[in-house]
């Protein structure tokens, strides 16, 4: 049997990844595409949290740049996560993976209020956890979520999944013929260079606590394992 390199992961999805080439909404192809590829790593009993954005229904950034309060944007960023979590939950039930919604703002009546210890406790039951309604609180993005979410389970790596690149780029490749691949940075480049993996306040929270990134595609089905295997795909990002 396949024996994986990370023992608890946190997978963070940006919304767009499922909303695939139509770029706005769900995909229902993509997001069974992903469950497929969750189920493969729990089998082998990883235990796995996610964390996924809103931004193929909702940007609060976007929002606040056409004039509303900005406050009132992000928390609307976080229901559309909520409402991506609820389909990625639906996804992965079907293929008989047992799965719990927490969400940082409470709507009981929809998914379990955040609890960090019954978040750990459903990880060691092997049931995948999704990580909804980011922080809670506005002015911070998903990539935090990740970042503060596996420090608190105290996960052994951040998994993120890009749906358009394989990997951390001195530049953007789709503009610069010239921008090169990184295999391996760590988070003072990445903060220093202004690299655009995740924000600054990710970045550092990361760094601080000693949790690696790993950088790589999901359009390419098997990736998620791959990553958890330990095998050398895309780019990882290490402490100081």
């Amino acid at each position: 049997m396949e024996k994986p390199k990370y023992k608890r992961v946190v997978l963070k999805l940006s919304g767009e990844a499922l909303a695939g080439e139509q770029g706005f909404g769900i995909n229902p192809a993509i997001i069974q595409s992903i469950a497929k590829q969750i189920k493969e790593v729990a089998e082998l009993g990883v235990e796995i949290a996610v964390v996924v954005g809103g931004g193929n229904i909702w940007r609060g950034k976007t929002g606040s740049e056409m004039g509303m309060d900005r406050a009132t944007a992000d928390y609307m960023g976080m229901l559309a996560t909520v409402m991506n979590s609820l389909a990625l939950q639906d996804s992965l039930e079907h293929l008989g993976v047992e799965t719990r919604v927490q969400t940082s703002i409470e709507m009981r009546q929809v998914a379990e209020p955040y609890i960090r210890r019954r978040a750990i406790r459903h990880l060691e039951k092997k049931r995948v956890v999704i990580f909804a309604a980011g922080t809670g609180n506005p002015y911070f993005s998903t990539d935090t979520t990740a970042a503060l979410r596996a420090a608190e389970i105290e996960a052994d790596v951040i998994l993120m999944a890009k749906n358009n690149v394989d990997g951390v780029y001195s530049a953007d490749p789709k503009i610069d013929e010239n921008a090169v691949k990184y295999d391996e940075l760590s988070y003072l480049d990445v903060i220093k260079q202004g690299l655009g993996v995740m924000d600054s306040t990710a970045s550092s929270l990361c760094m601080d606590n000693d949790i690696p990134l790993i950088v790589f595609s999901i359009m390419e089905e098997g990736n998620i394992k791959r990553a958890v295997l330990g095998e050398n795909i895309g780019t990882i990002v290490r402490g100081k």
